[in-house]
């Protein structure tokens, strides 16, 4: 098969040449041309720290070669180093308004599309805490079939949908596999200023396979990373056999004026849906805590992750279903909030809660968390499956769920030495008498419990006047 190669247009591979301009010429004629393009096996390929992009649009296999990303000193920290666009710009798609659940909408082509919607005259994901903000756009992305039918449904009510951007899913799959980076850290203050510096997937049936992601020269202060891996506005990825790499936590000052914690996710994904990772293990020891969990998302549907090593997964706003299988989470433990099912199957997982639903964005998940053949580690004398905080004083944008049914079936606390103690499903959320509650959290209507191990007694609430209406069922 002929490809390209980096040689070929000036590339050194020695680990001190910029070989950034000779990248972005040979994919640039790939590009031209359709045809592959090969990372030379023992080269290492320099990238000085400068904005200059490389667009991917044909297969690209790194493996053997090694590239060196330098942060140190940078003019412009915002652009990727590598993009991956889109195959077909997006165009607006007709739809006027949608109500949650819907699952079929009138589709123009006869090609799956991805879709965002957007109502600007309505925020959710009012933030609330240190990192307090005034909310984003009402937001959903999700595919639709050849004939209108949505694989799942809305999340959000639209009475106003302000935009809409609609990109067909390519019928070819992309794959861009092997080659090992280490990321020099920046320097810079620590503060929100979130680098790129990574690989930008924005393109629809894509394969990452076999990449490693490595970190040097992190110091006591820097910025943020947005993702080595980052993935936006696009559907049907798939990341699989890969290795990243946490990052050190670093303190800032929040909006809210007090010091935070503040940290990079080496894969971060953003509006997009049906994403799979396979496979996946990161290098630092997911049980300390000087680095950083691994993975955010925001506006994700339909991920699913099977055989994973990760210190942390987040779903900050609003993830759309989400799987997790035989699969290892780490200090950081599981932290989300959204709709849909939730399913945790297999899994072994640390932490103060087995599930953070998360309180800066009002601990809702309207929906259902299935819970199977699971271990966890309690940390710090945790005893509750899923800790949330609402006491219900803050709008978020939308009215709170906390799970509306929950199935727990084969699950055992390992209490690593400490006297077992009662096991809680939920913890008292709202920590202020009943009638004080300005904006109410909706009740579980159903928590099933059964084969659960290494524990004595087990209560649905701390709190159980909170619960009356929940029907409790113990196996």
């Amino acid at each position: 098969m002929e490809y390209l190669t980096y040689e070929q247009f000036g590339a050194a591979g020695d680990g001190h040449t910029d070989d950034m301009p000779a990248i972005v010429r040979t994919h640039e004629e790939a590009n031209r041309r359709g045809i592959p393009v090969r990372g030379r096996e023992g080269a290492v390929y320099y990238i000085a720290p400068a904005a200059v992009v490389a667009v991917i649009r044909t297969d690209t296999d790194w493996t053997g070669a090694s590239f060196v990303i330098d942060d140190r000193d940078l003019d412009d920290f915002r652009p990727p180093v590598f993009d991956v666009p889109p195959e077909e710009e997006a165009v607006p798609f007709p739809v006027a308004a949608l109500k949650a659940g819907q699952d079929f909408v009138e589709n123009p082509t006869s090609r799956e599309q991805f879709v965002r919607v957007y109502n600007d005259e309505h925020r959710d994901y009012i933030r609330l805490g240190a990192n307090q903000d005034n909310g984003h756009s009402r937001t959903d992305a999700f595919l639709v079939g050849p004939d209108g039918r949505l694989p799942s449904p809305v999340s959000f009510d639209f009475d106003k949908i302000t935009r809409s951007y609609a990109s067909p899913i390519p019928e070819k799959r992309l794959t861009i596999r092997g080659g090992a980076f280490t990321t020099i850290a920046n320097r810079w203050e620590s503060r929100y200023d979130y680098h790129g510096r990574n690989i930008r997937i924005r393109r629809s049936n894509t394969e990452i396979a076999e990449i490693s992601h490595y970190v040097e020269g992190e110091e006591d202060h820097g910025a943020p990373y947005a993702g080595f891996l980052s993935i936006s506005d696009c559907a049907r990825v798939e990341v699989r056999d890969c290795l990243f790499t946490g990052h050190r936590i670093y303190w800032t000052i929040g909006s809210a004026g007090v010091p935070v914690p503040m940290g990079s996710y080496d894969i971060n994904c953003g509006t997009a849906a049906a994403l799979t990772f396979r496979h996946c293990r990161q290098t630092t020891d997911i049980m300390d805590r000087n680095y950083w969990g691994l993975i955010g998302t925001n506006f994700c549907r339909d991920l699913c992750f099977d055989d994973v090593v990760f210190s942390r997964f987040d779903a900050h706003m609003g993830v759309s279903n989400c799987t997790i299988t035989n699969s290892r989470l780490g200090w950081q433990c599981l932290n989300a909030i959204g709709f849909g099912t939730f399913r945790i199957e297999n899994t072994e997982a640390y932490g103060h809660a087995f599930v953070t639903l998360r309180p800066d964005y009002g601990c809702t998940f309207r929906g259902r968390f299935e819970i199977k053949n699971c271990v966890w580690h309690p940390a710090g004398g945790g005893r509750t499956v899923f800790s949330a905080h609402n006491d219900g004083t803050h709008d978020f944008g939308y009215p709170c769920y906390l799970p509306e049914e929950v199935m727990i079936d084969g699950f055992t606390v390992a209490e690593d030495g400490e006297s077992p103690g009662p096991l809680w499903i939920f913890n008292d959320w709202t920590g202020k008498p009943e009638g004080e509650v300005k904006y109410p959290m909706a009740e579980p209507l159903r928590v099933e419990v059964k084969n659960v191990r290494g524990i004595g007694e087990i209560g649905l609430c701390q709190n159980p006047g909170l619960m009356r209406n929940t029907v409790f069922v113990r196996g």
